[in-house]
């Protein structure tokens, strides 16, 4: 028995258009002998937790077809699967230690900006794996060493051993440094993984702090301010603005000074949301040229614009993809 699932995007088609086409295939299908669960849609995309929790993706009898519409064609392709929301529910919620007050970086977003610092690991120069020579010798025999400047409670750090790269991680507060080795300690027991190069973790201020080498990619999220639940008064964002932009600023100066040439920097900064919807960026975005650094370009998006964050959410996240000059 086939359990099937279809999504379009980029139609102008209801829920119950697209299950009309479900409809004709299971009923094409059982002329053929052949049996299918169609997946109810609810709207005309299925959802990543419908998709996950019916495994459509998964094995051959689960199956999601995915009908896109372009500018000059039609794509009809077969899913593969979808993210699996329950166990990255469970790293965020089921860590032993979590500080709300701090942030709490998702682990998807940290997947992303791991996957956009390391690209595809090769020798290219489209990767980390390109300044590895530079960094350290042995860079090429052992994992990627993944930095974080700003672990916070070790979001990046846990996601980068899963990926199969090797943690380093430093911030401020020495309470931080507590709480992810304890989530360190608990992903690498609960996930039995085996880590060839333990996790470095150390107490140390991100504007003056000097890292160990090799580092060969940095992934963080840095300062965000305090949160608002309410847009700031003008005054009130102005000094939160110039406090945060003086961290950062003085963090990519003093990083800049340690890091190879060619090695790729994904940082996650504030940007803050008015009552008329419009945001209000950092100041060093509009330069990231003064600190030794520029933009790495991507294939199909404009790179100058990242933005992750809700609808209604007053500091979302600023994606900043770089690479040392």
């Amino acid at each position: 028995k086939i359990t099937l699932g279809i999504s379009a995007y980029g139609f102008s088609v209801s829920a119950r258009e697209v299950q009309k086409i479900g409809l004709i295939l299971k009923s094409s299908l059982k002329r053929h002998g052949v049996s299918v669960r169609l997946v109810p849609n609810t709207d005309a995309a299925l959802s990543t937790a419908t998709s996950h929790h019916n495994k459509l993706g998964l094995s051959p009898n689960k199956v999601e077809l995915i009908i896109v519409r372009g500018k000059n064609s039609t794509i009809v392709a077969e899913s593969t699967g979808a993210q699996n929301i329950t166990a990255l529910a469970a790293r965020d919620r089921g860590r032993p230690r979590r500080d709300a007050f701090v942030g709490m970086l998702p682990p998807k977003l940290a997947q992303m900006m791991i996957n956009m610092a390391v690209g595809d690991g090769g020798g290219d120069g489209g990767g980390a794996r390109a300044s590895a020579d530079t960094e350290a010798t042995h860079a090429s025999e052992q994992s990627l060493r993944i930095l974080d400047p700003f672990c916070g409670t070790g979001v990046v750090l846990q996601e980068a051993l899963l990926m199969g790269y090797a943690a380093y991680g430093t911030d401020l507060a020495e309470k931080m440094i507590r709480y992810t080795r304890d989530n360190l300690t608990w992903l690498i027991e609960t996930h039995h993984l085996n880590t060839s190069v333990a996790p470095e973790l150390a107490e140390g201020d991100a504007m003056t702090y000097q890292w160990h080498k090799p580092i060969n990619a940095v992934v963080t999220e840095a300062y965000l301010g305090q949160p608002f639940s309410a847009p700031p008064s003008p005054a009130k964002l102005a000094d939160v603005q110039k406090n945060c932009n003086h961290i950062i600023e003085s963090f990519l100066r003093n990083l800049s000074t340690q890091l190879a040439s060619n090695t790729p920097v994904v940082l996650a900064v504030p940007a803050w949301r008015g009552l008329d919807g419009e945001l209000t960026h950092l100041p060093l975005t509009f330069h990231v040229e003064k600190y030794g650094f520029s933009r790495t370009s991507l294939a199909t998006v404009d790179s100058s614009r990242l933005m992750y964050a809700r609808p209604e959410q007053v500091v979302a996240r600023e994606l900043l993809v770089l690479r040392k000059v």
